[in-house]
C-alpha cells in the first residue's frame, strides 16, 4: 500500500469516527430534549388542576389571592424549567387570570408580565402545547385596553388567534375565544360558526374540570350569540 492510500484510508477512517461521535451526539441531545419535555408537562399539571379550580370553582372575591399563590408556584416551575416554552406559557396565563381578578389600573403591570410570558415561550418554541401561547396573547391583546392606557389592540388579538387556529383549528380554547373576539366585534354569525367549532372540540386528557368550565362557557355565549342573530 503505497503512502497515499495509507493517508486516504486514514483520513476516511477519521470521517467516520467524527460521524459516528456527531450521531452519538444528536442521539443524547434528543434524548435530554426529549426527558425535559417530559418533566416540564409534568410539572405544569399541578399548576392546570389549580388554575381550573380557582377559575371555575372559587368565589370571584376568592380569586385574586388564590391566583396570586399560584403564581409564586409557576416561578419556581419556570426556575426549574427556564428553557421550556410550556411553564412560560402557564405562568403567563395565571398572570393573565390573576390580572383579571385584580381589574383597573392596578392590572396593567401584572398583564405586561402575562405578554412578556407568551413572548418568551414564542421565542422557545411556538408550537407548544398546540400553539397556545399565540392564543393566551391573542386574549390578552383582547381583554386589556388599547392606548393610551394599555397595549390591546383587536386587529393584533385577530392576528394571533387566527395563527391559533392554524396550528390547533380543532382546539375548544382558540374556537372559543376566537368567537368571542368575533362577537364583541358584533360579527354574530361568524362567531356562532366558531363556537360551535368549540363545542365539538376533542376532550384534553387530564383537563377534564377546565373542558367542562370551558363548555359552559361556550353554552353561554352561544345563548348571547343567538339572540343577535334573531334580532
Amino acid at each position: 500500500m503505497s503512502t497515499k492510500q495509507l493517508i486516504n484510508n486514514i483520513n476516511l477512517v477519521k470521517n467516520v469516527v467524527k460521524t459516528i461521535q456527531l450521531a452519538i451526539t444528536m442521539t443524547l441531545l434528543l434524548l435530554t430534549s426529549t426527558a425535559l419535555r417530559a418533566d416540564v408537562l409534568t410539572d405544569i399539571v399541578p399548576l392546570q388542576t389549580r388554575w381550573a379550580e380557582i377559575n371555575y370553582q372559587l368565589d370571584e372575591d376568592d380569586r385574586e389571592k388564590a391566583y396570586q399563590q399560584l403564581v409564586t408556584v409557576a416561578d419556581q416551575v419556570v426556575a426549574n424549567n427556564a428553557g421550556s416554552a410550556e411553564a412560560y406559557i402557564w405562568r403567563g396565563i395565571i398572570k393573565s387570570s390573576l390580572a383579571g381578578a385584580k381589574g383597573g389600573l392596578g392590572a396593567l403591570g401584572v398583564a405586561e408580565e402575562s405578554k412578556a410570558d407568551f413572548e418568551k415561550a414564542l421565542t422557545l418554541d411556538a408550537n407548544a402545547l398546540q400553539g397556545s401561547a399565540y392564543t393566551s396573547l391573542g386574549v390578552l391583546y383582547a381583554k386589556v385596553p388599547g392606548w393610551p392606557i394599555g397595549f390591546g389592540s383587536n386587529k393584533k388579538a385577530a392576528e394571533l388567534l387566527t395563527k391559533a387556529l392554524t396550528l390547533n383549528p380543532q382546539g375548544i380554547d382558540p374556537n372559543y375565544f376566537y368567537a368571542e373576539l368575533l362577537a364583541d366585534k358584533r360579527d354574530y354569525s361568524q362567531a356562532m360558526r366558531y363556537l360551535e367549532q368549540a363545542k365539538q372540540a376533542p376532550k384534553r386528557p387530564g383537563r377534564e374540570s377546565a373542558d367542562v368550565g370551558r363548555q359552559q362557557e361556550i353554552a353561554m355565549l352561544m345563548a348571547k350569540v343567538a339572540k343577535k342573530i334573531k334580532h
